[in-house]
């Protein structure tokens, strides 16, 4: 364990939604959601005004839409939280070289390494109180909540404790203090079922949790969760902050309006899907061992099967035939809303490259199928768009052949609503310019 309060866990706030705000003055201090639009998406992020109708990540669009009817349901802009990113993490790398993002909007940064006369606690809370000034002016207004601590896990709870736009640093020798009156479902790893099993043993809080000998949480939770919370209830972590992440899998996966009943129909989207997976795969010089479908029925209940190879692959034709045979072990003849296939237990080789063999033999055409329509519309509610007169705006809604823009940008007050038809020559959506060699990093 570190003697000193040495790791940061930033967290920006409420990430995609904020930046829908920012970028749309006429959704400042108003309910957004931002996920899925249609009446089968899922929410990825509220607004903290959202927030107070009680709508929440992962919760379906619908009980969302129920809860808070007057929010702005917008569809996402990955290449503005991207950018927002980007900036962030540049910041975050130039304090540090030991940067360790988790997501698009939060990172563990090891401030051992970063430029400081030395970690006291004044020292690590002036230096993160600054960070943070620098991220909303970097982001045009962005706010994020700080967490430090003497480890991953108390810097990331320290995060949690003053959302939003907060900062929290827990002096070293008083992280059990911190821990001993909160719910076990603090601890990374104890979700809903984990938090059952305890609460049936009488175990509630950390400090419940602290009173149990290792022994019987490993009979209780099996072996590594045993261990691993016995020693997370003491606040005792020493895993390190990496800043290169290993990755853990490569899938693909859809979601589709109407429920999937025809079985050739998903055997073929899953041999379409083992294409890309395999393609991503060979693109970053990787294989695996591990193949596994994802398989979403229409009452939401999830299923996933998986089977393990000998070796890696990263022929095509070997995911699709696995991913098809998982299949046939599930009955499906209600509906599937969702399909999905991955490939884990990654490695940088192919075991048939060790014997000079190919894998063209396992290829196979990818069939002729007609792909279900996805739920994401051609004018998608938040998405930039541009008008050859009016200029730049987002779609406020469409339907019924008519597309209706909002005019404003970051920059200017909340603008004017305007309605066209959908295919109005003068409206086209509006798409950042690619980077240029010298942007990208590249030699030109």
């Amino acid at each position: 364990m570190r003697a000193e309060a040495s790791v940061l866990h930033l967290d920006l706030d409420a990430f995609f939604a904020a930046v829908e705000q920012r970028d749309k003055p006429s959704l400042r201090g108003k309910p957004v959601v931002v996920g899925g639009v249609g009446g089968r998406g899922v929410v990825s992020t509220a607004s903290y005004e959202a927030r107070e109708y009680g709508v929440r990540s992962a919760m379906s669009t619908r009980e969302a839409r129920a809860r808070c009817p007057h929010a702005a349901f917008l569809s996402g802009r990955f290449h503005a939280y991207r950018e927002a990113s980007e900036q962030v993490m540049g910041l975050l790398r130039a304090v540090s070289p030991l940067v360790e993002p988790l997501s698009l909007d939060e990172a563990f940064v090891d401030l051992a390494r970063a430029d400081l006369p030395d970690l006291e606690v004044d020292t690590v809370t002036a230096f993160a109180q600054d960070l943070r000034s620098r991220v909303r002016e970097a982001t045009h207004g962005l706010t994020a909540s700080v967490g430090v601590g003497t480890s991953k896990f108390i810097a990331k709870v320290a995060s949690d404790l003053d959302k939003p736009d907060g900062l929290v640093v827990v002096a070293p020798g008083t992280e059990q203090e911190l821990l001993r009156p909160m719910s076990v479902s603090v601890i990374p790893g104890v979700g809903p079922a984990t938090s059952e099993r305890l609460r049936r043993v009488g175990i509630h809080t950390v400090a419940e949790l602290e009173s149990v000998s290792e022994e019987e949480l490993v009979r209780l939770l099996g072996k590594a969760s045993g261990h691993g919370l016995f020693h997370l209830a003491r606040a005792q972590d020493d895993r390190p902050v990496e800043p290169e992440r290993e990755t853990k899998s490569v899938s693909v996966e859809g979601t589709y309006d109407t429920d999937l009943t025809d079985r050739r129909l998903m055997e073929g989207l899953l041999t379409r899907q083992a294409g890309e997976v395999a393609a991503r795969l060979r693109k970053h010089g990787l294989s695996g061992r591990t193949i596994t479908i994802k398989v979403r029925l229409h009452d939401f209940t999830t299923l996933s099967r998986s089977t393990t190879l000998s070796s890696p692959t990263d022929a095509a034709g070997t995911i699709a035939r696995l991913a098809r045979s998982l299949l046939t072990d599930l009955d499906t003849s209600g509906g599937v809303r969702l399909l999905g296939v991955g490939v884990s237990g990654l490695a940088d080789w192919v075991q048939e490259d060790l014997f000079g063999e190919t894998t063209d033999q396992e290829e196979e055409p990818l069939p002729e199928i007609e792909v279900p329509h996805h739920s994401r519309r051609t004018w998608a509610p938040g998405m930039d768009v541009v008008h050859a007169e009016l200029g730049k705006g987002w779609v406020w809604g469409s339907g019924r052949g008519v597309v209706t823009v909002r005019f404003e940008t970051a920059e200017t007050p909340a603008g004017p609503v305007r309605s066209f038809p959908e295919d109005d020559p003068d409206l086209s959506p509006w798409r950042p310019p690619d980077p240029t060699p010298e942007t990208a990093g590249e030699p030109a």
